[in-house]
């Protein structure tokens, strides 16, 4: 038995368990979320060893080096071992702007709420010169 060469994208990172089910990796390619060596994938696009693959969910991209092709969906642990994972680490917390959330269904805001998300959002409606005495 040779071992496989390559293998279709959508195939691999459903193999390598980016996505839950077969169907959302190819929809994901589909949509443009998946690229391999920059480029957006069609999903029957192939890929071989040392191809990178960038995957985006969640608002951001997962890069990763093809290490071993898989066709089957496999376990965690060996799944893990398909690929080099060059992602890199999230920005700390504090370095991500707070931004004020609405609840859905709550309507317009109030003048005092939406002078409240202006100031929060930086954009202070309160200060305006007073040079024009």
């Amino acid at each position: 038995m040779e071992p496989v060469v390559s293998a279709r994208v959508d195939s691999w990172v459903w193999a390598v368990r980016m996505y839950k089910t077969r169907s959302q990796a190819t929809a994901a390619c589909r949509a443009g979320h998946v690229r391999v060596n920059g480029d957006r994938a069609k999903s029957a696009q192939t890929i071989r060893i040392g191809d990178e693959v960038r995957v985006r969910s969640a608002g951001f991209d997962r890069i990763m080096v093809v290490d071993r092709i898989v066709t089957k969906r496999v376990g965690a642990a060996i799944a893990a071992e398909c690929y080099i994972d060059k992602t890199p680490p999230p920005p700390p917390r504090e370095e991500v702007a707070m931004l004020p959330v609405r609840e859905r269904g709550a309507g317009r805001p109030t003048k005092r709420e939406r002078r409240e998300l202006e100031h929060l959002r930086g954009r202070d409606s309160l200060a305006i010169d007073d040079d024009e005495d």
